[in-house]
């Protein structure tokens, strides 16, 4: 998922609140300074996590001062994945100290790295990918065991139980086959933790990815991995924050990034909390309420079977919301179109004067039925809590569903195969007080990582970036990317900056298809870049000029 706003909490500033976008504090600067112990005899696990791994020895003591969490652990497995193919890898679990300039610790970042078996020459040359989910207040797990991780939790079908078995299974989507892996999770998620317990003055935008590309620049440091292709993975907030920690890795840390991949991302939070008054919301909504229509009558949505809604969309849809509700041809027109497109009721629609909400969809579609579905895929769906009554208060079928199996997925995870047990604390998967407490910044305008994105694609001719969709998302609809994708000058050559969308929703990564579709995406993306880093090549300004072309999805 992804992007992953804790239930029954508002992940966008509200209109009285202050959210300008430089809002800079001291922790801004802190390093981080506890050194990785040599690698001693280590267990080997097969396939799926088993429930007693064989362990890795305890390494060497090392200074804890203040420490709460648990020294490294370091393990080695091998993945068998269907056809026979292996793959070998050391697993670390572990944490990395942030301490100020008089050598105080500050906080823990938990991290989990997978990294593939081979010489240090060869681990040098491999690639090195940072994942990072989003919220704000989400741990990586979702991306970790659900998306590109060695081992992942099934969670598809048409609805989620939270009592599900939690038994992790081999991925066969893992990017392990063409990069090492690194997630990172945030403060106050996971179970990353400030050294006073109180993480709210890493809580802001700035500080946040500032801090986080440290933790990055450490990490590279620490391993030995200075030299080797490095690359951003992002969801949801966590894909806002891709373009601001690039930037801040290339002018503050001295780091380049080959890549980035932002899933279902927050481009610019102006798009996605509009106010009713003004048609943004509605536009950017509509094609993935249209193609929601398409799945519930059986046909898989597609860029092209989606070309239609996009264009009524951003145009006459447009033209009639700006004439106002008051204006009974347009609303007519309106209802017309909009109902055909969504399936809803027109009257209902008449009565919304065209402009359909999320939250009114997901109760309405399935109304007859006493079910509501879920904003982050409007293909799940769970019972309405109280369906007679004239409004509705319940929680997605997805995003809360989700919790209970993945917390303890990861737990067990930690504790039975990567042999790192956290028994002080509880992990946090979906941390309402950072999502409540995040602070936006004092200034007048909404937090936008268009800036920063337009920034890194300008001065560095050689980076790609990959921005990806689900068809019924209603949380970061993919259309409100397109459109923004749109008003990017192309820097050269057009594929440098690739527009994809797959059936599924915030999480598409949750349907086996889709799931491969990503993978072929991103290897391409990591290939082509590697083909640029290797030749030495950059767009220029008489390269081939056209826009992206979006890859057809099956």
């Amino acid at each position: 998922m992804t992007h992953r706003e804790p239930p029954r909490s508002n992940p966008l500033p509200s209109a009285g609140e202050g959210r300008g976008f430089w809002r800079g504090i001291g922790c801004a600067f802190l390093a981080f300074a506890v050194a990785f112990t040599p690698l001693r005899s280590l267990a080997e696990a097969q396939n799926a996590p088993p429930g007693a791994a064989r362990k890795a020895a305890e390494r060497p003591a090392e200074s804890r001062d203040g420490r709460k969490l648990p020294a490294d652990s370091v393990t080695e497995h091998t993945l068998t994945l269907p056809g026979g193919r292996t793959i070998a890898f050391t697993a670390t679990a572990g944490s990395l100290g942030l301490v100020d300039e008089s050598g105080k610790l500050q906080s823990e970042i938990a991290f989990i790295a997978y990294v593939k078996k081979g010489s240090p020459e060869e681990i040098a040359a491999r690639p090195v990918s940072f994942a990072i989910n989003g919220g704000p207040g989400a741990a990586s797990a979702y991306l970790n065991i659900g998306a590109i991780g060695p081992w992942r939790l099934p969670s598809d079908g048409a609805s989620i139980s939270p009592s599900q078995k939690i038994q992790l299974k081999p991925n066969a989507e893992t990017w392990l086959d063409f990069t090492d892996l690194v997630f990172i999770d945030p403060v106050g998620t996971g179970y990353s933790r400030a050294a006073d317990g109180d993480g709210k003055s890493y809580w802001n935008v700035e500080s946040d990815s500032s801090v986080l590309a440290s933790a990055i620049a450490r990490y590279l440091r620490q391993n030995d991995r200075m030299s080797s292709p490095k690359f951003y993975v992002g969801e949801s907030y966590g894909g806002f924050r891709g373009p601001l920690i690039a930037s801040k890795l290339q002018e503050d840390v001295g780091v380049g990034l080959s890549g980035l991949v932002l899933l279902s991302p927050v481009l610019d939070f102006a798009w996605l909390q509009s106010a009713r008054t003004t048609p943004w919301g509605f536009v950017t909504r509509l094609p993935s309420l249209a193609a929601a229509a398409l799945e519930r009558s059986g046909t898989r949505p597609t860029r092209s079977l989606m070309a239609d809604a996009e264009r009524y969309a951003s145009g006459d849809y447009i033209a009639d919301l700006l004439k106002g509700p008051s204006d009974a041809a347009a609303v007519g027109r309106l209802s017309q179109k909009v109902s055909a497109l969504t399936g809803l009721d027109p009257e209902t629609v008449r009565r919304q004067a065209g402009r359909p909400t999320s939250n009114s969809y997901q109760r309405e579609i399935g109304r007859d039925q006493g079910r509501v579905s879920s904003a982050y895929d409007t293909s799940v769906t769970g019972w309405d809590p109280d369906p007679t009554a004239p409004t509705s208060h319940f929680e997605d079928p997805v995003l809360t569903a989700l919790q209970a199996p993945l917390t303890s997925a990861m737990v067990d995870l930690y504790a039975n195969t990567l042999n790192w047990r956290v028994t002080n604390m509880r992990y946090e998967l979906l941390n309402g007080a950072v999502n409540r407490g995040w602070s936006w910044g004092s200034g007048r305008g909404a937090p936008e990582a268009m800036g920063a994105l337009k920034g890194i694609l300008s001065l560095d001719g050689s980076l790609r970036v990959l921005i990806a969709h689900g068809f019924t998302d209603l949380v970061t609809p993919y259309f409100a990317s397109k459109i923004l994708i749109d008003q990017m000058p192309s820097y050269g050559t057009g594929d440098r900056l690739k527009l994809a969308v797959y059936p599924g929703g915030h999480m598409f990564y949750s349907r086996a298809d889709s799931r491969a579709a990503f993978h072929a995406d991103a290897a391409d993306l990591y290939a082509r870049a590697l083909k640029d880093r290797s030749d030495g090549t950059a767009a220029t300004p008489g390269s081939r000029g056209e826009r992206p072309q979006e890859r057809p999805t099956p």
